[in-house]
């Protein structure tokens, strides 16, 4: 059971980024807008079309990992990558953006992130 539950929200996890990612090359103002700091409408758009690339980049490797290697190296890599949605949660209470987004968005993606590699390293 243990097994199942790590696996899928791995798996969910890693394609939601790879979603967020498609989204950023796809809309990338709209996608800005819904991070909590909406881009400027004369800002330099290739920022946002990075951040897709990153996005979807990390949700393919995330994947990868735990398709070839396994649990414990994805439970290293969900336990790495939490850095970026704590980042993001200081980008965007910085930026303007509402503690909702912050913390209701971001800082409950680390926590999920966090949460799976514990489950990934109980494996």
């Amino acid at each position: 059971m243990l097994t199942t539950i790590a696996y899928g929200l791995a798996i969910a996890l890693n394609l939601l980024v790879i979603l967020i990612g498609a989204r950023f090359l796809l809309v990338p103002r709209l996608a800005a807008t819904g991070y909590g700091v909406p881009a400027k409408q004369d800002g330099d758009g290739a920022y946002l079309i990075i951040k897709g690339l990153r996005d979807g980049t990390y949700g393919l490797l995330g994947l990868a990992l735990l398709a070839f290697v396994g649990a414990q190296a994805e439970a290293w890599f969900m336990l790495v990558v939490a850095l970026i949605p704590l980042g993001d949660t200081l980008i965007v209470s910085r930026n303007g953006g509402t503690k909702a987004v912050a913390f209701g968005i971001h800082f409950a993606t680390a926590v999920a992130l966090l949460v799976n590699a514990a489950l990934l390293f109980a494996l």
